[in-house]
């Protein structure tokens, strides 16, 4: 049984043994240890945060790293330990390495809060095999001695442990960015090895919070100045609709907040509904559209006048759209729980139609770190199958002269273009007149998005 936890690192490691036993997200386990631990710091919350997603990003990169120490597989290691392992291995790599020594220590320290006197010197002799390896030196290329941190920023090694880029260049991005290997082949049929590897270091880092300006309550301006007020730096951009915060924040505490003056919500995402650009008094159905981010833009740019029916399958998720709504002063949605089938949507006809459909979410592996380790190489195949009876069924309700939106967090070009080309050759009374490609970290997460007309028959 896991002693109380009352430090950050404590914390992280108690976190990251849930979610490798469990399967669950790692939110809502930090959130839970943060709940019993009212006497922590936002400095320690903070390092718990970065320490558990750190981890958990970083799991190939620290495996590649720790393999070489050990004299038997991984799996044959206790799984606890290679925990320990790999949370002392990251402080080293990514997080301190202008304090090694702490975190070497403060590694060491945890098997003594664990009472397994054990793992005291082999963690210590392994964490240190790891320090003699590291030169404290940066270089600007990628080569198997080498770590991405940045583009044109790697962490020198004094031996290569990483497969050589020149001659493996998926390998070295599949290890040394930290993605699951048959993905990273995937996308080396249509990018080149710099490409990957920009794409792996966004992955890596930390996502922004951006928060959606809800005009129907305030102006950007106004959220920036309260903001400011409050010791918050952030910045005001796509023409004034969204503001990036220059740090991490709990956002139900930002000024703001709770007079519904904004939401978060990513620049890639909030593109889906302005190019749906519903009006004013039309009818607009929002499909999967649990937990309601979406629909609440959608009643925003109709200002508050029409109706906007937002269904979903999942009832615990629905349930969080009505308070998300009345938070943002917005009565117009409507929730309607249907079943998975989608056999008993809403009648149509519907002005407009958004249609965001389940993904691989490797365009937000980022933001959803777990994401790259739950995926299989089948996924983006099965998930295809699913969005395009979805896309079939939506289409169904718009009216003659409608738009219909199809929009995914995927990279992938089976989910993505070759769902809207097979919905087209199977109906001609639909166009595509635009369509959002959003690649990852320019400027923030990846997704697809594309517009369709229905022409009338």
């Amino acid at each position: 049984m896991t002693p109380p936890v009352r430090t950050a690192r404590q914390i992280a490691f108690t976190v990251l043994e849930q979610w490798r036993d469990t399967g669950q997200f790692a939110a809502p386990l930090l959130e839970s240890v943060f709940s019993r631990n009212n006497e922590l710091s936002a400095a320690d919350r903070g390092l718990a945060s970065e320490l558990t997603y750190g981890v958990i990003r970083r799991q190939a990169t620290l495996n590649a790293v720790l393999k070489p120490r050990m004299k038997r597989p991984p799996e044959q290691v206790e799984p606890a330990l290679w925990t320990l392992l790999q949370l002392g291995t990251y402080q080293l790599l990514f997080h301190s390495t202008d304090s090694q020594h702490a975190s070497i220590h403060e590694t060491v320290e945890l098997t003594k809060w664990l009472n397994n006197a054990r793992w005291t010197g082999f963690t210590n002799g392994v964490l240190r095999s790891v320090q003699r390896d590291l030169e404290n030196q940066f270089v600007a290329v990628a080569a198997a001695d080498a770590i991405p941190l940045a583009p044109e920023h790697f962490l020198k090694l004094a031996r290569p442990l990483l497969p050589n880029p020149s001659t493996d260049p998926s390998g070295y991005v599949a290890a040394a960015g930290s993605l699951p290997q048959w993905l990273v082949e995937n996308w080396s049929n249509r990018m080149d090895f710099d490409q990957m590897l920009r794409m792996s270091m966004w992955f890596n880092t930390p996502a922004a919070t951006w928060l959606r300006v809800n005009r129907l309550r305030t102006d950007g301006d106004t959220v920036i100045a309260a903001l400011e007020s409050a010791g918050i730096s952030a910045t005001l951009e796509e023409d004034g609709c969204m503001v990036r915060l220059a740090g991490t924040a709990h956002v139900p505490s930002l000024p703001g907040f709770n007079d519904g003056h904004f939401t978060v919500q990513d620049p890639s995402a909030t593109s889906a509904a302005r190019l749906l650009a519903p009006v004013p008094g039309q009818r607009v159905l929002d499909l999967c559209a649990a937990p309601g981010t979406k629909s609440t833009h959608l009643a925003e740019l109709m200002e508050n006048r029409g109706q906007v029916v937002a269904v979903d399958s999942h009832p615990e998720r629905l349930e969080r759209i009505a308070p998300a709504a009345n938070r943002l002063g917005l009565s117009i949605i409507e929730p309607v729980l249907v079943d998975e089938s989608g056999e008993d949507l809403p009648s149509g006809p519907f002005d407009a139609v958004l249609v965001d459909v389940p993904c691989s979410n490797t365009g937000v592996l980022g933001k959803r770190p777990e994401a790259r380790w739950r995926l299989e190489a089948n996924e983006p195949t099965r998930l295809a199958r699913l969005q395009s009876r979805l896309l079939e069924q939506a289409a169904e309700t718009v009216t003659s002269g409608g738009r219909l939106v199809y929009s995914t967090c995927s990279v992938e070009p089976v989910e993505n273009d070759q769902v809207v080309s097979r919905f087209l050759d199977n109906r001609p009374d639909f166009e595509q007149v635009q369509r959002h490609e959003h690649v990852p970290g320019k400027p923030a997460d990846g997704g697809f998005q594309a517009l369709l007309v229905h022409k009338g028959n």
